[in-house]
Parts: structure tokens; sequence; C-alpha cells
């Protein structure tokens, strides 16, 4: 008689599968949940950037018109004699109306951005470096005040908001019932609780997906790869656009304030050198940038030593018009001039996504829906911290039951350690809860 072929392990099932998926569920979203509302909140605010800073900073960011504008070069004397430093860069009035501004490094580092009125030369004030309500707004957006560490922790709040998304598409699917979008019971009731985060996780699991995948780009280890592999060498993507140029080593991000995307860019270097002309100044090469037609708003570096250039960069809501331009410092030849058209696939498709993240891309309604998209994630959030809190037993966590079948156990460990070798913050965090997983079971035992 031939030996019995061993036959293959049974599928695990549906309940097990179930009960996997639900307590990797619950793991997520205790650990994220708390980032998740700081996340919706602050972001919900940076929607309204510009609008929250023209209403508390009117007093710097606007003044009464008048017939004529001083010189640059007057506006720039002005803000360098209030405020002593080395001009990092300087933005013309974005509009009649608006204010100049000048930013100055001081001898200590420290960087603060001078309003000057063109019209009349008037220094109105000043504020620090990414200062103000919004500059706050965006720190605490990505924790950056307190470090790379909390930083960290932000990219690895946003892996695990994708996996937390997938996961709990799958728990809420309706499976046969009906009725899987409506809410069942009243507010003190668990069901509420349940229904309210389970609807509200459906009609919002797109935007949390986007938002999340979106804001990778800026993430402190993801990101840095992500940028350096789309910038490749010299300018940003592509190099060298539209001739070949001498790089220098300077980056442009250090220059001026840049798209994510040009982050890694390199600025030319002069060609002709120190010895061809007198340099043109800050008005012709002002004048020459307008003349270029730059979108009104873009910001001016001013050459760094006889070998630097004059560059402008501007990143408005309209993506067409992003557009970053270097001159030569004594002939005001363009050596380069790169809008978003130049960009390649990956290029456009990482800016357009950044954009529609900040709430620019199709401008109000841009934000109403992502503000409204906050709101919910908020909501979701709040639902199932009262759902937990209610299900949890006296003096313990509520962890979901492990599933009879280990094997279940598993196949969702398999799916989850593809996305934890994507995200190498998430895949170490992965390990840590799993380390945590089995002291309870051990515990439980």
């Amino acid at each position: 008689m031939a030996p019995a072929t061993p036959s293959a392990a049974p599928a695990p099932r549906p309940v097990d599968l179930y009960r996997a998926v639900w307590r990797w569920h619950f793991y997520a979203g205790l650990l994220v949940l708390p980032f998740l509302v700081l996340l919706a909140v602050t972001g919900a605010l940076y929607l309204f950037q510009a609008e929250i800073d023209d209403y508390v900073y009117r007093d710097l960011r606007t003044v009464p018109r008048a017939a004529a504008q001083l010189p640059h070069s007057a506006v720039l004397a002005r803000a360098g004699a209030a405020f002593p430093g080395v001009v990092a860069s300087y933005v013309p009035a974005a509009a009649p109306g608006r204010s100049a501004q000048v930013l100055l490094r001081g001898a200590d580092g420290a960087r603060v951005v001078v309003f000057v009125d063109p019209y009349r030369g008037k220094v109105l004030g000043s504020l620090p470096d990414k200062g103000g309500v919004s500059g706050v707004v965006r720190r605490l957006h990505s924790l950056s005040y307190f470090g790379t560490l909390a930083n960290g922790l932000i990219e690895m709040a946003a892996g695990w908001t994708i996996l937390l998304v997938v996961s709990g598409l799958y728990l809420w699917w309706p499976r046969g019932r009906r009725g899987a979008l409506l809410l069942r019971g009243r507010p003190g009731q668990r069901v509420f609780w349940r229904d309210l985060h389970a609807v509200t996780g459906v009609y919002v699991a797109l935007f949390l997906l986007f938002l999340a995948v979106t804001g990778m780009p800026w993430s402190v280890l993801w990101g840095a790869q992500i940028n350096q592999w789309a910038n490749g060498s010299n300018f940003g993507y592509p190099a060298g656009v539209r001739v070949a140029l001498p790089m220098s080593d300077e980056h442009l991000q250090h220059a001026l304030p840049t798209a994510w995307s040009l982050r890694q860019a390199r600025l030319p270097a002069t060609p002709t050198g120190a010895g061809a002309a007198a340099p043109i100044g800050v008005d012709r090469a002002v004048a020459r940038f307008d003349q270029l037609g730059i979108a009104r708003g873009y910001a001016v570096s001013l050459p760094a030593g006889p070998a630097g250039v004059y560059s402008a960069a501007v990143y408005p809501a309209d993506l067409a018009a992003q557009r970053v331009v270097h001159i030569d410092q004594y002939t005001g030849r363009v050596l380069l001039d790169m809008g978003y058209g130049d960009y390649g696939p990956l290029g456009k498709s990482l800016e357009w996504g950044i954009n529609v993240h900040l709430g620019q891309q199709f401008g109000l309604a841009n934000q109403l829906v992502l503000l409204a998209a906050c709101v919910a994630i908020v909501l979701l959030c709040v639902a199932g911290g009262c759902m937990w809190w209610q299900r949890r037993p006296a003096g313990g966590l509520g962890v979901p039951p492990m599933p009879a079948d280990r094997g279940a156990l598993k196949v969702v460990l398999a799916v989850m350690a593809v996305g934890g070798l994507l995200l190498p913050l998430v895949g170490a965090s992965m390990l840590l809860m799993l380390a945590l997983d089995y002291c309870l079971a051990l515990r439980r035992r």
C-alpha cells in the first residue's frame, strides 16, 4: 500500500481570521489614536495657515498702497539697519498693498524675517523664521519641536494608519448583514460607539489613506530615502533640465524656501566667475526675474560669494506656476529655468499629492473637503476610544481574544510583515508589539 500523502494545512476559519485581524487592529489603534487626533487638529488649522497669518499679523503683512515702490536695494538696506545680519533671502511685495519680507541671518545663526513697507521704507516688525502661528502649528503637526525621535513617531503613526484602514475595512465588511452604514443604539450604549466608529471609518477611509501616504514624503526616514531616490543627482529631477551647468556644493533648500521635491537640488555656479564684470545688483536681478514672468510671491536668494548666483523660487497653489530660476550674477543670463512641467512622472505625482495634502491645489473646495475629513478623523478616534473604554474590563486593557487557530495569526502577521519591510519604523514597532503580545499571552496562561 502506498504511503498516505500528507494533506495540506486547512485554511484558517473566518472567525479565527477575524479575531487575529481584530487583535492587531486593537493594538494599532491603541498606539495611533492620540497621534491621529494631533495630526487631524493641527492639519485642519494648517489648511488655513495663510488666512490665519493674514489675520493675526495683518499689521506686518499689509500696508497702505502708494504710487511707486522703493528700489529693492533700499528695502534691504532698511531691514539691515533695523536688524543687523546677512540677507539670506528676499520676498518682494507679492501684490499691491503687501509688505516685502527680508530674511536675515544673525551672527549667532538665528534667522529672522523682517517686514518692510515697500512704498515708504518703514520697518513694520519681525518674526522668527518659520515662526508665528502657522510655524508653531506646522512644528506641532510634525512634532519637530521635540527632535528627530518624536518626528519618527509621526512617521510610525502614519504607517500604522495605513494598516489600520485596511484592517478596519476588513472588520467592517458586512458579510451578508444589512445596515452596515447605519447607526444602532443610543450614545450610552457600546453598539452606538462601535457603529459610529465603523461607519465614520468607512466614509473617511480613502481620505485617511491619502493623507497618510501623501504625508510620508516629509517623514524622517522613509521620506528622506524617497526624496534622495526621486531627486537623483544635481538639480532635483530631472538634473540640468535646460542646459548643462557647473554645479556648486550648496543646496537650494539652504538658500530659499523650496518644494519638497527640490530639497536635494544643488545650486549652479556662475560660469563667468568674478573677473567678468561688476555684479548686476539686486534691483536688476529682481527686474530680470519679473521680465521672465515668474509668478509674484517668489523668494530671491542673493549670491553666496563670487561664484554664486541669483535664484528665485515660487511654489503657489497652482502647480503649473511652480518655478525655480537661476541667473548669472554678473550678466543676468538664465542658467536654469525649471517648472512643474519639467518634472518626470514621479516628481509630478509627488508634488500633486503634497499640494492637495496642503489644501492648495483646488482652492477653497480643497480646504473645506480636507477640513471635513479632519473633523471626521477626530470623531473616528473619539468613538473608538469610547468603544474601548466601555468594553475593557476593570484593571485590564481589554485585548481582543487570541484566535483558537494560531495559523490565522500567522497569516495576519505575514501580511503585516510586508508593511514592516516597506516602512522600517513601522516594522521596528511591530517587533515591540509582538513582544508585548507574547508577554500578555504568557500572563493570561
